[in-house]
């Protein structure tokens, strides 16, 4: 088995990729990340630092998109020099690929977009950790077509993440036996605690979210045993430019992962 994924398997507590939804400013990143990185090293959670250089999936045409892929991977890379924190990013065009590899850990691939060939083939030849999000539309066992383009491009670096299901209109719903479903690819299983709280294009012209839903639901993840968990996470969610609604405030990041992992502990 692969180092990396190894790790996320075996990790002490649980495997966290957490972040802010898109990269505001160069400060909110370091404010989020040095937070994140003295939470994460107290608490002993294997942790990626997640922010997205570009939102290219924006409800309105008119929504905040974030500063590009060059100022934002040269934004990821001082997280990265400075913090020695490792990087998550999404893609959404496969010749981001190469050039998001030089600065990140994982290429996470957007629920969205996990049926394209070509971005997935792309993700594949970096030689990075690849987390695909399963689409709203797809059935758990509909990832073994995502799985197997990967490893048929060449790689078992693979993390499968669960992000909601779409649930009539402008709504979600997570049915946890996808997750034990999905456990029998034989990769490490990501639960997406702050996606799958959305209301997509709940707002008309933006997403809305119920942010209030996302530890309850973290929490039966975790009982079921999933190997990680992904959330984006801001200072002041009320007033992020993307996401808001179904993020989780800063503040409450250490009370909330102290609660996760008691309940790992548990079930060991």
């Amino acid at each position: 088995m692969d180092k990396e994924v190894e790790e996320v398997f075996n990790s002490k507590n649980f495997t966290l990729i957490a972040g802010p939804c898109v990269i505001e400013s160069e400060e909110n990143v370091m404010l989020v990340a040095k937070k994140m990185k003295e939470i994460t090293e107290k608490l002993g959670i294997n942790y990626y630092f997640k922010a997205s250089f570009d939102k290219a999936n924006r409800t309105s045409i008119h929504s905040y998109r974030g500063p590009g892929i060059d100022k934002g991977l040269e934004i990821l890379k001082k997280v990265k020099d400075e913090l020695g924190l490792r990087i998550a990013t999404d893609i959404h065009e496969p010749w981001q690929a190469e050039k998001a590899a030089e600065v990140v850990d994982i290429i996470q691939i957007p629920a969205f977009l996990c049926r394209q060939t070509d971005l997935l083939i792309a993700a594949a030849k970096t030689g990075k950790l690849i987390n695909v999000k399963k689409a709203q539309f797809l059935a758990p066992w509909d990832m073994k077509n995502v799985v197997g383009k990967l490893e048929e491009s060449g790689t078992n670096k693979i993390m499968l993440c669960e992000r909601g299901s779409c649930f009539g209109y402008n709504n979600l719903v997570v049915d946890m036996t996808g997750l034990l479903e999905m456990k029998k690819f034989g990769y490490p299983i990501i639960f997406d605690a702050t996606h799958s709280v959305q209301k997509p294009g709940g707002k008309g012209n933006a997403t809305g979210g119920n942010r209030e839903y996302v530890e309850y639901l973290a929490k039966a993840a975790v009982a079921i045993g999933v190997d990680g968990l992904f959330m984006e996470v801001h200072p002041d969610p009320d007033n992020a430019l993307s996401d808001g609604p179904n993020m989780v405030k800063l503040e409450n990041m250490e009370e909330l992962l102290t609660k996760l992992i008691k309940i790992k502990n548990a079930i060991k």
